[in-house]
């Protein structure tokens, strides 16, 4: 378990810094709108994850592509999308520091994105749809 959260850490983070460069430092100073940016490098950082979760933090090699890859990027959208709920909430309706608030929301996801990927996306036990 130590293994699969350091290499869910360290995947993670590049994940975080590709996404990051490629929109600050390369779509939109290239004249794509920073929206659209961010939706592209969600996309291409969405690889670094899967390939690196698949084989570094699970140990997922085994598990076939059409069964992990559309799980992972569920898993992932959800936490989009629970990310930018929870820090909506925490700002609005409490008074924490838009950081420390951050920090809440980003530990939350990641604990959350953690647990579903090893449970479901890429869990070698195929489930009835």
């Amino acid at each position: 378990m130590n293994r699969e959260l350091l290499w869910f850490g360290i995947i993670g983070v590049s994940a975080m810094l590709v996404h990051f460069l490629l929109v600050a430092v390369i779509l939109v100073p290239f004249g794509l709108p920073p929206l659209l940016a961010n939706v592209v490098a969600f996309l291409l950082a969405f690889q670094v994850s899967y390939w690196g979760h698949r084989h570094k933090t699970f140990d997922a090699a085994h598990v076939p592509h059409r069964q992990a890859l559309p799980r992972f990027f569920m898993v992932s959208c959800l936490s989009f999308a629970l990310n930018e709920a929870m820090y909506f909430v925490l700002l609005h309706f409490t008074a924490l520091d838009y950081r420390l608030a951050l920090l809440i929301v980003l530990a939350s996801v990641a604990v959350f994105t953690f647990v579903l990927s090893k449970l479901w996306a890429f869990s070698d036990r195929e489930q009835a749809a």
